[in-house]
């Protein structure tokens, strides 16, 4: 196989992508010395392990455990796909979009059901996103101009843990001479955490009480009184006493689907006062950020407490400029999104069962599927739901045959019965990934290109089930 690379016996690369998660930092010192990763510099624990744990000594593929060339796995692939009735395919949230690309074509020949990692943790997101839209920026924009940062449902500290050094809290920016004296930090979170103890202001809100606590602050942007005389709370103007309602004229707190968190002067555990004090500091920033997890996605309301959070934060615009980015966690889940989006217009739970695409979460998600037993054959792409799954989803993959394309080994990849063992993007693979903030980033290989990579299993796979 020819290489993509050629290195010398020590070799020093630097702005380096660092594809581990969702920040994808781009400013890694690589030392690769006698054809192996030396040393890796400025990179997080999580960045190191990337670099430093991958072994680009080339595999031989696997079925049902045993070692066979590449044509015989391809073939043997090809064969349980073509036979599928119901084949799912599933992951590419650390591939790149030149794979995720052909992934959604050989979806769309197989007839099968195409899924994302964000359907098990910002699929609310992008429901949230279709229903009200998305008033977003870039890194850049917040590196450069943000006064006021408020973290929801997430800890970047553990999480992405060079987002507040690299991109949010302690960067010098244009309009932000003083990196971090320049800015305010707001963590709103269930419980105290590694993020918290950073933070300028810690709003610790009760379990499942988001949705009520981001009414509240946008009732209070808007001007308006919360009355905390009685169980349903009045959300009132001066001289007014109408309830806040919600789209179909019910109060908002009951679309959400319970009675609204409110005792004393508190909303969801928050005073009153605090929740005035930050609507009053959003209101008046001259550029604020929101950055939002899965604390919001992943809990009572889901893609409710997104929309109203991107409802607040679309609203804080009338006063100053304001926008909201998703923490996305894997490297390319971003991308994930947006290739499946141009190629079948919906982001993920895509069935191409029909002919054409239809989007259906619940329907055609790879948890509710394979907890259900409907899908007979399944692809999985650069993700490990053996490790992630409930366990009835985890245990149809178990009974149905399985194939997996990863660089590493996995769970999933000991339970499969065709393992096609690739090259890594950005570390022997050069490629393109999307960062959090939908920016497209080209990565480069450090490492000479040894092992086939998604790109070209998948098209050989393609060609097979032709």
């Amino acid at each position: 196989m020819s290489t993509d690379l050629d290195v010398s016996e020590k070799d020093v690369f630097e702005n380096v992508v660092c594809s581990f998660c969702g920040c994808l930092c781009d400013d890694i010192v690589v030392e690769v010395q006698d054809g192996a990763i030396a040393k890796v510099r400025k990179a997080c624990p999580n960045g190191r392990g990337l670099f430093t744990h991958y072994d680009p000594t080339p595999q031989r593929p696997t079925v049902d455990g045993r070692p066979v060339d590449w044509d015989e796995a391809i073939a043997e692939a090809a064969r349980i796909l073509n036979e599928a009735d119901s084949p799912i395919i599933y992951g590419l949230s650390s591939t790149a979009t030149e794979a995720q690309r052909k992934t959604v074509e050989l979806a769309d020949r197989l007839g099968a059901m195409i899924d994302t990692t964000s359907s098990v943790c910002h699929g609310p997101t992008g429901l949230a996103m279709q229903t009200v839209g998305e008033p977003t920026c870039t890194l850049g924009e917040v590196r450069s101009r943000a006064d006021l940062l408020v973290f929801w449902g997430c800890n970047p500290a553990v999480s992405h843990v060079r987002h507040f050094a690299r991109y949010s809290v302690m960067p010098k920016g244009t309009l932000t001479p003083n990196g971090r004296k320049d800015r305010t930090l707001v963590v709103v979170d269930v419980r105290p955490t590694a993020s918290t103890k950073t933070a300028d202001v810690f709003l610790q809100v009760q379990p499942g009480a988001d949705f009520d606590v981001l009414t509240a602050l946008r009732a209070l942007v808007q001007g308006k009184e919360i009355d905390v005389a009685g169980r349903m709370p009045a959300v009132q103007e001066a001289g007014s006493t109408p309830s806040a309602q919600g789209a179909g004229g019910m109060p908002a707190a009951e679309e959400a689907g319970r009675m609204p968190a409110v005792q004393g002067g508190t909303v969801g555990g928050v005073p009153i006062a605090q929740l005035r004090e930050l609507a009053e500091q959003m209101k008046t920033c001259r550029f604020g950020v929101a950055f939002m997890g899965m604390g919001l996605t992943q809990t009572r309301a889901r893609d409710l407490n997104v929309s109203e959070l991107f409802t607040l934060v679309a609203e804080l615009n009338q006063h100053t400029r304001f926008s909201v980015i998703p923490m996305r966690g894997h490297g390319n889940v971003a991308g994930a999104d947006q290739v499946l989006t141009w190629q079948s217009g919906y982001p993920f739970a895509v069935s191409f069962a029909r002919g054409y695409p239809r989007y259906g979460p619940g329907e055609f998600s790879t948890v509710d599927v394979l907890a259900r037993g409907e899908a007979d054959a399944a692809l999985i792409i650069a993700s490990d739901p053996v490790a992630h799954f409930p366990h009835a989803a985890a245990q149809q993959l178990e009974r149905i045959p399985t194939i997996v394309l990863d660089p590493v080994p996995t769970l999933t990849g000991q339970v499969a019965r065709v393992v096609l063992p690739t090259a890594c993007y950005g570390v022997d693979a050069a490629g393109t990934f999307y960062r959090m903030d939908g920016v497209p980033i080209r990565l480069r290989p450090v490492l000479p290109l040894t092992r086939p990579t998604d790109v070209d299993v998948l098209s050989q796979i393609i060609e097979a089930v032709r």
